[in-house]
C-alpha cells in the first residue's frame, strides 16, 4: 500500500467525517434543540480488510469518533451512532462482486445468501436520525445479513 492510498482513505473516512460532524455540531449546539449524528462505518472496522488496511483503520476510527462524540455531545441532547454495513452492492463493490473467486469465497459466509442493498440500512438510519432514538447513543449497529457473527 502506498502512503497516498493510506492518506486518501484517512482524509475521506476520518477527516471527512470529522469535518462534517464538527460543522453539524457547531450548528446544532447553539440552537439547543439536540439532534442526531449518524456515521456510516463498515464491518471492516470489526474484522479488518486484507489488502485494504487503510480502509479498515479509517472505518474503525470513525466508530471511535462516534463513541467519543456520543459522550461529548450528550449534554447538548445530541446523539451520535455508527452504522456498520457489510457487503453492500454499490458502485464501489461492483469490481469485487464481478470476481467469481471472491463471490465463491464470501457468499457462503453470509447467512442471508445475498449482497446487501443500500435500502437494507435506510430504516435504521431513519430511526437513528429521528426523535425516536433520542436516548440511543454511542452505539454501533451492524447491518450485514449476519456475516460477522456467522
Amino acid at each position: 500500500m502506498t502512503l497516498d492510498i493510506w492518506r486518501h482513505n484517512q482524509r475521506v473516512n476520518s477527516e471527512g467525517a470529522f469535518l462534517t460532524f464538527r460543522a453539524a455540531a457547531r450548528h446544532m449546539i447553539p440552537r439547543g434543540e439536540g439532534g442526531s449524528l449518524v456515521g456510516i462505518s463498515s464491518t471492516s472496522a470489526i474484522h479488518g480488510a486484507a489488502r485494504n488496511v487503510s480502509y479498515a483503520h479509517s472505518k474503525a476510527g470513525l466508530v471511535a469518533m462516534c463513541r467519543g462524540l456520543a459522550v461529548e455531545l450528550a449534554r447538548y441532547k445530541i446523539t451520535v451512532n455508527a452504522i456498520l454495513p457489510g457487503w453492500i452492492e454499490t458502485d464501489m463493490t461492483q469490481g469485487a462482486f464481478s470476481y467469481d473467486k471472491f463471490v465463491d469465497n464470501v457468499m457462503p459466509r453470509i447467512p442471508h445468501r445475498r449482497w446487501g442493498q443500500p435500502e437494507d440500512f435506510s430504516g435504521i438510519a431513519a430511526y437513528l436520525a429521528s426523535p425516536a432514538s433520542r436516548y440511543h447513543t454511542g452505539d454501533t449497529i451492524v447491518v450485514d445479513g449476519a456475516s460477522t457473527i456467522f
